[in-house]
């Protein structure tokens, strides 16, 4: 799940060390819905369909 290298380097018992984690997937998940996403969706027009009907 994680290295234990930065396991080992973060403070506290497990449960802080634990919560430590879970903010920081938390803040890394929003930084990437709120600025990422977006500016990718922009820069490769992924909104555009490809498909194209047959009649």
């Amino acid at each position: 799940m994680i290295s234990t290298w930065i396991w080992s380097k973060l403070p506290g018992p497990w449960l802080v060390k634990l919560l430590l984690v879970l903010l920081v997937v938390a803040a890394v998940v929003l930084m990437l819905f709120e600025w990422v996403f977006p500016w990718v969706s922009e820069s490769l027009n992924v909104q555009d369909p490809t498909l194209v009907e047959e009649t």
